[in-house]
């Protein structure tokens, strides 16, 4: 009869390869599974489109032009003053009233100077009357030439002191010396005035000066008769048309600027002295040119260029081609291209940055 530990030796023999199949038909199972899965995983291959916004090349008109600020000054601009001392009896003008040349603005006591009017004239006739008398009796020899000499200078001397005593007269009458509009009236009524005193300031509205001080880089660009354009902040929108006057041949050596006289005639009376506003005078125009905005420009190595979108040979999309493009003046219409882009053609405004020659891009609304 075998022993216990004989039977249990027995027993484990027979178990072991039952357990090692057990643990091998997994084994084989999993190899066959990693053959079976040995290729690798698909892929998705197709290149990735970059969207962006397209802009086609327009055709327009473009200027090259210099802006500057400037005040706007009267071309005549006077004091109309008393030409002799008084008191002031009459104002006839006020603040913002149209004057012509020679209108009376104002009237001074007078009776003083009719005085001496009078007085001086009634010694002129007296004269006037011995003159005449001499002149009888000096073609008669009667009397000298020296004596008749006398009395016709005498008349001629009491006759400019008549004709200035008139004159007097005359200005306590304040005349305006120019045509405009009173823009300062600095006497009242009553007001004893002084000779030469200033009485009406008067400024002439049409024309009206703007004085650019212009960099001296643009000397040779800007000359009498070119057009002009003003805007100002009273009358947002509105554009006034004037032009070049003349231009100073002096170049500051201070400041390196030269100064150009600009004018401007306004038929509607809106534009005063004293505005200021933007000047820009246009030195140069191009029509019907291509233009692109200028947000499709690229500036890299002190070249410019552009991406233009173009379809694919198969239709089935669009890709970016960069292409360098020579520019000319810019304006509120874009950018001129003298150079690279021709009629048609489509150039990238967004999504730009980081496309390559080459990307496949997709077109999107702005």
């Amino acid at each position: 009869m075998p022993s216990p530990t004989f039977r249990r030796s027995l027993t484990l023999g027979l178990a072991l390869p039952g357990l090692f199949a057990l643990f091998a038909v997994p084994a084989l199972t999993g190899c066959g599974s990693d053959a079976n899965s040995s290729s690798p995983p698909e892929t998705d291959d197709a290149p990735v489109s970059i969207p962006v916004e397209v802009s086609e090349v327009s055709f327009g008109n473009v200027s090259s032009s210099y802006a500057g600020t400037a005040t706007l000054v009267p071309e005549r601009q006077t004091t109309a003053v008393a030409k002799l001392g008084g008191t002031a009896l009459e104002i006839l003008v006020e603040e913002g009233d149209r004057v012509e040349a020679g209108q009376v603005l104002a009237r001074l006591e007078r009776d003083r100077y009719e005085f001496q009017a009078r007085q001086t004239e009634a010694r002129l006739r007296k004269l006037e009357n011995e003159l005449k008398r001499a002149s009888e009796l000096h073609d008669r020899d009667l009397i000298s030439t020296d004596e008749y000499e006398r009395i016709r200078f005498d008349t001629e001397a009491q006759r400019a002191t008549n004709d200035l005593a008139r004159l007097d007269l005359a200005h306590t009458d304040v005349r305006a010396p120019i045509a405009g509009v009173v823009a300062d009236r600095m006497v009242k009524v009553g007001n004893l005035v002084t000779q030469n005193q200033p009485l009406f300031m008067i400024n002439d509205f049409d024309p009206l000066w703007a004085v650019l001080h212009v960099p001296e880089r643009e000397l040779n660009l800007l000359d009498a008769g070119q057009q002009a354009t003003l805007q100002v902040a009273a009358f947002p929108g509105d554009e006034f048309t004037g032009e070049v006057l003349r231009i100073s041949p002096v170049v500051d050596a201070e400041t390196g600027t030269f100064k150009v006289t600009v004018t401007f005639s306004d038929e509607s009376g809106r534009l005063r002295p004293g505005l200021f506003g933007r000047v820009q005078v246009v030195h140069d125009s191009r029509l019907n040119v291509p233009l692109v905005p200028q947000t499709a420009l690229l500036s890299e190595d002190g070249e410019v260029a552009v991406f233009v979108a173009r379809k694919r040979d198969d239709g089935a999309g669009y890709t970016a081609e960069r292409r360098t493009v020579k520019t000319g003046y810019a304006g509120a219409q874009g950018v001129e291209i003298i150079e690279g882009l021709g009629k048609g053609e489509t150039v990238i405004t967004a999504g730009k940055n980081g496309l390559r020659d080459g990307a496949e891009i997709r077109i999107i609304q702005s």
